[in-house]
């Protein structure tokens, strides 16, 4: 069976979002994509307190200083398609309440028809965790847990009751519901966020960092499900975040994911063989406009289809 596709949708700060997102997801919908992405990133720190993805010295790229808020970028997704799943990859759960989430969440799936996909975090940002957390960054694995059951709490039957650390939910009818059952999906970078997702979560989004990396750690988070003793199957879905570059790159000077539409292509392939069910492709970043970014995801999606991804 193929590997399903996914498109990021354009959130950043060279698209007009009330006019660019609806038309991109109209555009990747009849294209052939089977889900649309958005990520989180809330401000952009000047000087920032730590590097990106908290490496010391790496610098934050330019593209990060304006990036629409996810869920409304998601419903303005859902209200231009009919069939394409919507997904957050991710949300980074501790700059959340977690009842308010529940509820968003609630109702963008029952208004969908039942089309989301719930990708939590727990961010790096001490900077975004400063101005907008529940909790301190020390906290954040504890604040996740806490979502992740007020989650499962308020989409499920009535009367909702829940008392945690942040929450505290009397028994009362919460609604709208989900269409059905929201599927939460977790990165797990770590040995403890391995062993969350595994009895937690209902699948694995990482982020591509090269296939046969990717394919030690699907193998050891497959033998850890095992291990647990885990009888429903792990969902994944890989985000690549992709850098177009319309001449393309030489071969010794490229990461995954870099170059033309034909080299992206090559590492769709390459990373499909590891057997995830779904990747998203996220191609806004480095195109200048709406334009573009529907005409490579088009020769994106046809290369990868006819190269059998």
């Amino acid at each position: 069976m193929a590997t399903r596709l996914g498109l990021g949708l354009p959130q950043m700060r060279q698209y007009d979002i009330g006019r660019d997102i609806p038309d991109v997801a109209r555009a990747a919908e009849a294209t052939g994509y089977g889900s649309l992405w958005v990520f989180e990133r809330i401000l952009f720190p000047e000087p920032a307190r730590q590097g990106l993805y908290g490496i010391p010295g790496l610098p934050w790229p330019d593209r990060y200083r304006s990036v629409a808020d996810p869920l409304v970028s998601l419903t303005l997704a859902a209200a231009a398609t009919s069939r394409v799943r919507l997904g957050t990859s991710v949300l980074i759960a501790p700059l959340h309440v977690p009842l308010q989430l529940a509820r968003a969440l609630a109702s963008l799936d029952a208004a969908s028809g039942g089309r989301v996909v719930a990708g939590f975090g727990t961010g790096w940002s001490v900077d975004e965790y400063a101005a907008a957390s529940v909790a301190p960054f020390e906290r954040r694995g504890r604040v996740l847990d806490e979502l992740i059951d007020v989650c499962r709490a308020v989409w499920g039957p009535d009367p909702v009751a829940y008392e945690g650390e942040l929450t505290t939910i009397a028994p009362s009818v919460i609604g709208p519901k989900p269409a059905r059952p929201v599927p939460i999906l977790l990165p797990a970078n770590s040995a403890k966020a391995a062993r969350r997702l595994v009895d937690r979560a209902d699948g694995w989004m990482p982020a591509a960092a090269g296939a046969e990396a990717l394919r030690t750690r699907w193998a050891e988070l497959r033998a850890l499900a095992a291990e647990r003793g885990r009888t429903a199957p792990l969902r994944s879905v890989l985000r690549a975040n992709a850098l177009y570059i319309r001449e393309g790159r030489a071969a010794d000077d490229r990461r995954p994911f870099q170059g033309s539409a034909a080299q992206i292509v090559e590492d769709l392939a390459a990373h499909a063989e590891v057997g995830l069910e779904e990747i998203i492709v996220d191609l806004q970043g480095a195109v200048r406009d709406a334009q573009e970014l529907k005409d490579v995801a088009a020769e994106v999606y046809e290369k990868a289809r006819a190269a059998g991804v």
